[in-house]
């Protein structure tokens, strides 16, 4: 009985000795985790993180604020688990911060923060606070100008770049195998058609192509995604091409063309298997790529839009920070960004290595 690996089997265990590899996907794991259940990682667990409280805005890291709890004068419905685990659940309450209160008889008598050394003395009816009126809440990575929590928009953000990162990598791959299987295993016209297509792509700057296709479709969440995606698919179009290449001149296709099979049989069933080592390699440097350009997208002002949370959004509302008081504002998505993409860098390139890579266009 032969105990000899398979190849995916040596390959993992390159991969899991690989430890800068391993420390990427780690951080990619972990990442899934918080985008999917951010609202309930999130100390603001309202629909985009978007709790707007403009007394407290341009918090330090590490600040902390008493907050009544006021009602709304609506009733808020409750909100179910997968409601909450989809878009988060709306606040019954206004949170108005305090700098003092006092509960007398049924009132709770409260200085209410407006700016640095002035405060305003409110009374409030029990009946019209919390159950327990005065919370406490600490700002870990401070609030931006409006008053939202920059560690609850950045967590709830994870879920935007990495559906970006995603979608592109879905739609790039959709339209790079099958342009690149088409000139690898035809050749020929159908080969220089589609490479002049490719080079014509190739040609246009990358961010000038999403800029088109954003302006065209419109701003907005969807939008984005399509727009990268659709100017990422040409590096994955040409390594296929040259990997099907080198692949339709083995025994085993002239094989299948002996039994009969069709081409599209021979392609799917039996030439990707084969390619999809390199095509894995260069779907985690595309996810990375999508990540920046949704970013810079985002900081122009054409990618994701407000309330929606996204870092490089995040980063545009308080860049001037920057060169004031409260750096920490625009520095904390930037790192959230360096950290993801060098993720997926590191796990390419340990994926590079341990598949025994050698990229051929």
């Amino acid at each position: 009985m032969d105990s000899s690996p398979t190849f995916q089997q040596a390959a993992w265990r390159r991969l899991k000795k690989n430890k800068g590899a391993v420390l990427g996907l780690v951080v990619i794991v972990l990442s899934v985790l918080v985008a999917v259940f951010a609202y309930f990682i999130a100390p603001d667990s309202s629909p985009y993180a978007n709790r707007i409280i403009l007394e407290i805005g341009g918090e330090k890291p590490g600040s902390s604020r008493e907050f009544v709890k006021v009602k709304k004068e609506k009733d808020v419905e409750a909100t179910g688990f997968f409601a909450r685990l989809a878009s988060g659940k709306e606040d019954k309450y206004y949170y108005v911060p305090i700098t003092a209160h006092e509960i007398k008889g049924d009132s709770i008598i409260v200085q209410k923060y407006i700016d640095e050394g002035l405060t305003e003395r409110i009374a409030y009816p029990l009946s019209q606070t919390a159950a327990t009126p005065v919370v406490k809440m600490k700002f870990i990575t401070g609030t931006d100008k409006y008053g939202r929590d920059i560690l609850s928009r950045i967590i709830v953000g994870t879920r935007v770049s990495l559906s970006v990162g995603l979608i592109t990598v879905i739609i790039s791959l959709s339209i790079g195998l099958l342009l690149g299987s088409l000139a690898g295993f035809y050749r020929g016209k159908t080969d220089e058609v589609i490479m002049w297509f490719i080079n014509v792509i190739w040609s246009i700057p990358t961010l000038l192509l999403v800029f088109a296709i954003t302006l065209a479709l419109g701003k907005g969440f969807w939008q984005v995604f399509i727009a990268v995606g659709l100017t990422m698919w040409v590096n994955v179009a040409r390594l296929v091409r040259g990997q099907v290449l080198a692949e339709r001149e083995k025994e085993y296709i002239e094989a299948t063309r002996a039994l009969g099979f069709s081409d599209i049989r021979t392609i799917v069933r039996h030439v990707w298997p084969n390619i999809m080592g390199p095509v894995m390699v260069i779907a985690a440097s595309n996810f990375a790529s999508a990540i920046v350009i949704e970013a810079g997208l985002s900081f122009l002002g054409v990618g994701v839009q407000p309330p929606m949370p996204s870092w490089g959004l995040m980063i545009k509302e308080n860049y001037n920070f920057i060169i004031t008081q409260n750096p920490m504002l625009a520095l904390a998505p930037g790192f959230a960004i360096m950290l993801l993409v060098l993720a997926f860098n590191l796990f390419g390139n340990g994926l590079r290595d341990a598949l025994n890579v050698r990229g051929r266009v």
